[in-house]
């Protein structure tokens, strides 16, 4: 165990941290020393600090204080977007309303300036087509069919001319034929009302008459258009011809 240094005595374990804080006070005073104009200003004035007081209380009202500001201000935000909105949609519907009753009133213009057109005039009817006309299966209805195609072919002759003739020829036999005379002989005898043989009425034939030499009005007409070619009417021929 080493000796203690003579003249001193030991130091308790009181007198090194004492030792250790001078020490500490030494180095920061150095310290404090090195920097420019330090100890003249700390010469010159006595700076005095004021100890600030904490006071747990006063804090916690400020922050309440503020969270009641700030709840207020979104209040107050809230309202005033909400009023927004509904002055927006107000405006909105009534803007619509007034392009609807606009759109009305252009389209009751619209229709009070179009005139109706006029009704197209009716097409005029189509004449009606001519009633068939008919004839008697006889004599007289024989005749007056021959003389309406005659009158639409353009061949002359009257009733009574036809009726004549009709009469001395076959007395009015539509199947009257001639077996004795000179054309019988040469195989062509005289047929039908008008007694015509049958070169005779083919090549005197009319548009729209039957081809049987023996039909009534197929025999007239042929007979009446020979006629015409050969005297210029059947009204001119009082004898065989």
């Amino acid at each position: 165990m080493r000796s203690p240094i003579s003249g001193y005595s030991r130091l308790t374990k009181t007198h090194k941290f004492s030792a250790a804080g001078i020490a500490a006070a030494g180095v920061a005073a150095l310290a404090f020393a090195v920097v420019p104009g330090g100890a003249a200003d700390a010469e010159q004035k006595d700076v005095a600090v004021k100890p600030v007081a904490w006071n747990a209380t006063a804090f916690g009202e400020t922050q309440q204080d503020e969270l009641t500001k700030q709840s207020d201000n979104a209040a107050k935000q809230a309202k005033a977007d909400a009023e927004a909105k509904k002055k927006a949609e107000a405006e909105a519907a009534a803007k619509a309303k007034a392009d609807k009753e606009r759109a009305e009133k252009e389209a009751a213009s619209r229709s009070q300036e179009r005139k109706p057109a006029p009704a197209a005039p009716a097409a005029p009817a189509a004449p009606a087509a001519p009633a068939k006309k008919t004839y008697a299966n006889n004599l007289d209805g024989w005749i007056k069919e021959a003389l309406d195609i005659m009158k639409a072919k353009g061949i002359p002759g009257s009733y009574d001319g036809i009726y004549r003739n009709i009469m001395r020829e076959s007395t009015g036999n539509p199947n009257a034929i001639n077996n004795w005379d000179s054309n019988a002989a040469a195989g062509i005898p005289s047929k039908g009302l008008l007694q015509v043989i049958d070169p005779t009425f083919k090549a005197y034939h009319v548009d729209g008459t039957s081809w049987n030499i023996y039909d009534p009005v197929a025999n007239i007409t042929a007979a009446c258009n020979y006629a015409w070619k050969v005297y210029g009417s059947m009204d001119n021929v009082n004898s065989a011809y």
